[in-house]
């Protein structure tokens, strides 16, 4: 009688699964807990952002209130004078047409030279595509004296064609650099078969190296589309006219009048682009860093 009412003990093997599983649940507390700081300092810009873009003029400025807050009701006053008052329609119109017009020229010429290095077995391929690389390193700021010359006699100073025709000189070195890595990764096997089966060198790279490569090609438009996005010194040097500029130039011109800063409508423009971009990104994450590590690995 005295056993009656008592539960029987668990298992052994179940302990050890609740163990193992509290193990686990722990593990990824600690995870999560170390991962917090850095996502603080990720996304503090952009709540910043977004707060101060929501935020009416007296409450920005008001000692009284937390900048992390509101001290009154939201308005959307700035996104309102952005439109209204300013030309940001045409910034975001010309940033896209830049990045996809640069997005282009830059697989286009990278494609061809990136398979060139590293299929063809051009002599000196390897040093050509370090050289190739360095080209993407040299400062812009030595650049712009003699690209200014050149869009100069090309009559195409103060539009948005001068910048699709300056930004691929920084955007195919990389990218060629790029494409030739990732292409290397690609098995000769399958190149060799298509030319067996009458395919020429071309035809065998559309058919078989460009359809397996999506990941490096996707992870060049991603670098050029982002990085003709963020540009400031090209723009500022080739671009003056107000419905010509891109949206980094048109906010930091038109927004920050001598020592009046447009606060709101500065970070309502940039949360307008900047957030898009990070959502981008976001998608394409794993393709993007298959891409760099393949053509790193290599």
């Amino acid at each position: 009688m005295s056993g009656v009412g008592t539960l029987p003990h668990p298992p052994a093997s179940l302990s050890r699964v609740r163990h193992a599983e509290g193990r686990q649940v722990r593990k990824r507390i600690l995870v999560y807990l170390g991962l917090l700081p850095f996502v603080i300092v990720a996304m503090f810009p952009v709540i910043w952002m977004a707060v101060t873009a929501f935020k009416q003029d007296a409450d920005l400025v008001n000692p009284r209130t937390s900048p992390f807050w509101f001290g009154v009701a939201p308005t959307l006053h700035h996104f309102a004078y952005l439109f209204q008052n300013t030309q940001y329609g045409y910034w975001v119109s010309n940033t896209v047409v830049i990045a996809v017009c640069v997005s282009l020229i830059t697989l286009a010429v990278g494609i061809p030279a990136g398979y060139a290095l590293a299929r063809v077995g051009l002599p000196g391929a390897e040093n050509m595509g370090i050289a190739i690389f360095l080209g993407y390193l040299i400062p812009s700021i030595l650049l712009f004296i003699p690209l200014s010359r050149i869009i100069g006699m090309l009559h195409l100073i103060d539009t948005k064609w001068a910048l699709v025709l300056v930004y691929p000189t920084f955007t195919i070195p990389f990218c060629t650099w790029l494409l030739s890595g990732f292409f290397k990764t690609v098995p000769r096997e399958i190149e060799e078969a298509a030319q067996v089966d009458g395919c020429g060198r071309l035809a065998a790279m559309v058919r078989t190296i460009i359809p397996v490569s999506w990941a490096g090609i996707l992870t060049t438009v991603i670098f050029a589309f982002t990085l003709t996005m963020q540009d400031f010194l090209y723009a500022l040097v080739f671009v003056s006219v107000g419905d010509q500029k891109p949206v980094p130039l048109g906010v930091a011109t038109d927004l920050i009048r001598g020592d009046v800063y447009f606060w709101g409508s500065l970070m309502a423009g940039a949360l307008l682009v900047g957030v898009p971009v990070a959502i981008l990104y976001s998608l394409f994450l794993d393709q993007f860093i298959s891409g760099i590590t393949s053509a790193a690995v290599k």
